[in-house]
């Protein structure tokens, strides 16, 4: 356990929490094996040796293999039947995508497999059950039961990690309301005439307000007139409409609000904060409601959508999820008015039905010396991450003095004006930077490394890399790392070992999936909940932070990367919140500050942004969102080229073996004949060496999927997307990256002794000077 200082990566500024999230899928590794039938393999390779004809197979031996194949494909219909019955499948189902069941499971399941019925229709299903069952076996995603977060402690005394498997699964769950569901709830309520004067007003954050005047960023100041003034002046998004006409005698508030609105000066809604529990800020603000009969009559609606969701929380088992589920949505569309699921969009996160859940892991784990030890090359990587945080942030911060410059020559500047003429950098410029930054960043790891060409497998030592690491990426003393944020990283490490006791004798491999920058992801809210004390990470980020930060306040939700589970939430009452455009943590949060109240300005050639308090904080923390999202896709240590070879540093695999190709290059992917394909994607394996198990990513494809290229019904799926490619995006590339771990390698068990594939994520922090 580390001493109340963290866990020290040797020879380095970089502390480990003591904390780390354990990610790893609900199902056990071994089940996707039943997919592979016993012999076939190994039958097929009759037809790929180097010595075998490059023609289509035939004759008698071909003609015994097809009837060997067909029985197996048989056995394998049945085995993804056994699956589909599965109650905990079915759950799992229920919960990723009800309408699935249905459509898809039911009827397979009702179908009796032979080789002349496995036609089309019976095909695609079974592909549908395999789909969902390499995703829920071996996938380490963050989601429900079929994904629960776990966690884990560091323990030096422990030699190499310890497993409490707990007793079953899981330990906890919750069911939440998605935030789109309440906010469609919170529309309706305040469509209520009986309500409107119960709202708050509130102030676009981007609206200065100078005595008589109001100023947009990039517009001239418009002259206010004095009611206007006197109601802007009241509207702090705590002051509900009424009590500013009881301040205001004889000015018609509701008519001067209207005309403040449509100039889009001042929000007059009903809005819900961003947050785990967005209910119970409706339900606090329905109680703070004076007309008895209005507010009772919400919350009755309010009282039924949770008395849904606690049905939800309790059902069990597929058929009780699945009616649970579909009870509540009707009710929520009788209630609000408003579909029960949302349609895809680019602009939404993935959070489409009215309520999700997320579970806590039964098992925890200690990670104990030989993991600590084997992670001392994460150093130079952090290192080099360090450099590449820092010189976008210079970038930026270089691009920004220009514009401040240009906004200072005419006068102050407050940060809503600066944000605004900003946005050509952060959108363009800092674009186009990140990219050059990228691959300058590839070229100082590619001398590093130093690669022969044509390699499969490099292995360097620590002393190997460490020297060069900080002759190519060192920054001058007293550089930070560019923004507060950036001083974490959070590493995805994956244990590659039989089992524990193989840990303990030095059996083991530490594998490094993603290096997320500039992030402390353990402080996404889908991790802080589910914590069994989230006191305690927020102490760790009182140790991390020992004054106030400044936070960018974000949108609710957008696309895959900012959604109610992947929201920041370790957030303390010191640290500050600045709206830039959007107010979603609520107006009356002390210590929440609107950008044009903020000003801009120069100190000792750094900009810094100055609060109405007289707090100050470097500008560049105000950028903080839009340079993690720069900087989260540029650690890449090796060229998109063809093929990587697998990159080792003393026993941490910093790079898995990877190839990307066209998608023509994959030719057995059009064969039409099932068994044919099956053995010309063995032989096109063979030929590009590729190991039995992968993971691929297309660019036509939601996710990255698992393929077992001893199992034909994961060929099928793989061929099926590739010609899928082949239509929409015919110059896509196919990535292929060996597993590794590979299912065998999984020493993660449960109380019945089941091995699950899993993760450990880590957050690394940068000590201060």
């Amino acid at each position: 356990m580390g001493d109340g200082s963290g866990v020290r990566l040797p020879g380095g500024r970089w502390r480990l929490w003591e904390q780390f999230a354990l990610r790893g899928p609900g199902f056990p590794a071994a089940g996707v094996l039943r997919l592979a039938p016993r012999g076939l393999a190994e039958a097929a390779d009759k037809f790929v040796r180097e010595d075998a004809p490059d023609g289509e197979p035939g004759g008698p031996e071909w003609a015994g293999f097809a009837g060997l194949f067909a029985e197996a494909a048989v056995e394998t219909a049945h085995d993804l039947q056994d699956i589909a019955r599965t109650p905990a499948f079915r759950e799992a189902v229920a919960w990723q995508n009800r309408p699935v069941l249905s459509s898809g499971v039911a009827p397979f399941l009702a179908w009796t497999p032979t080789a002349a019925g496995r036609t089309s229709m019976p095909r695609q299903r079974e592909e549908l059950v395999a789909h969902y069952w390499q995703r829920f076996c071996v996938k380490n995603d963050t989601i429900g039961f079929f994904g629960p977060v776990g966690w884990g402690r560091w323990d030096l005394g422990e030699a190499g990690v310890g497993v409490d498997p707990g007793e079953g699964l899981l330990a906890s769950t919750e069911v939440y309301f998605a935030g789109w569901a309440v906010d469609a709830l919170a529309a309706r309520i305040d469509a209520d005439p009986a309500l409107r004067e119960w709202v708050a007003p509130r102030r676009v954050p981007f609206v200065r307000v100078s005595g008589p005047e109001v100023t947009v960023p990039g517009r001239p100041a418009r002259s206010l007139a004095p009611e206007e003034a006197a109601v802007l002046g009241l509207c702090d998004g705590v002051r509900p409409a009424r009590d500013i006409g009881a301040a205001l005698p004889g000015v018609d508030v509701p008519a001067v609000l209207a005309g403040l609105v449509a100039r889009r000066w001042v929000v007059w809604k009903l809005e819900v904060p961003a947050g785990a529990h967005p209910e119970r800020s409706l339900r606090a603000w329905l109680e703070r409601v004076g007309d008895a009969p209005a507010r009772r009559r919400w919350l009755d609606v309010l009282d039924a959508l949770e008395r849904g969701r606690d049905r939800v929380r309790a059902a069990a088992g597929a058929d009780g999820v699945t009616a649970a589920l579909a009870e509540l949505e009707g009710e929520f569309a009788a209630l609000t008015e408003t579909a029960a699921v949302r349609e895809k969009a680019a602009g939404t996160a993935p959070c489409r039905a009215v309520v999700y859940a997320d579970c806590r892991r039964a098992a925890t784990v200690r990670a104990g010396r030989a993991v600590h030890g084997a992670l001392a090359p994460l150093r130079p990587l952090l290192t080099s991450a360090r450099w590449l945080t820092a010189h976008l942030a210079e970038a930026v911060a270089a691009e920004a003095r220009t514009v401040y410059a240009r906004l200072a020559a005419e006068g102050p500047v407050d940060l809503a004006s600066f944000w605004f003429a900003c946005m050509p950098v952060l959108h363009g410029t800092a674009r186009a930077r990140a990219d050059a930054l990228q691959r300058e960043f590839r070229d100082r790891w590619a001398s590093v490394l130093a690669v022969p060409p044509g390699a499969r497998r490099v292995h360097r030592s620590l002393d190997d890399v460490a020297g060069p690491v900080e002759e190519r990426f060192g920054v001058a003393p007293g550089t930070g790392a560019g923004w507060t944020a950036a001083r974490y990283a959070s590493p995805d490490v994956m244990v590659a070992a039989t089992g524990a006791d193989a840990v303990e004798r030095g059996d083991f491999q530490l594998v490094l999936g993603e290096l997320h920058l500039a992030a402390n992801t353990l402080g996404a809210s889908l991790f802080v909940h589910q914590h069994p004390d989230p006191g305690e990470l927020v102490r760790l980020t009182d140790r991390d932070h020992p004054r106030p930060r400044l936070m960018p306040l974000l949108p609710k939700e957008h696309r895959s990367r900012l959604s109610a589970r992947t929201r920041h939430a370790l957030v303390r009452p010191d640290d500050y919140h600045v709206a830039l455009v959007d107010l979603t943590s609520g107006a009356g949060r002390p210590r929440t500050v609107l950008s044009a109240d903020v000003s801009v300005t120069e100190r000792d050639g750094e900009l810094v942004v100055v609060l109405p308090d007289g707090a100050e904080f470097p500008a560049v923390d105000v950028f903080a969102h839009v340079l993690t999202t720069l900087a989260m896709d540029l650690f890449q240590v090796l060229p998109e080229e063809e093929h990587t070879p697998r990159v080792t540093v003393d026993r941490l695999v910093v790079a898995r073996e990877t190839w990307r190709l066209p998608g023509p290059d994959l030719d057995f992917a059009q064969e039409k004949d099932e068994a044919r394909r099956f053995v010309r994607a063995r032989r096109w394996r063979a030929r590009r060496g590729l190991p039995r198990f992968v993971f691929v990513v297309l660019p036509t494809e939601p996710r990255p999927f698992y393929v077992d290229f001893d199992s034909p019904v994961y060929v099928n799926i793989l061929a099926k997307a590739v010609r899928r490619m082949a239509r929409r995006e015919p110059d896509g590339r196919v990535v292929v990256t060996e597993m590794l771990p590979t299912p065998e390698q999984a020493w993660l068990v449960d109380d019945l002794g089941r091995a699950y594939t899993s993760e450990l994520r880590f957050v690394a922090v940068e000590e201060e000077e």
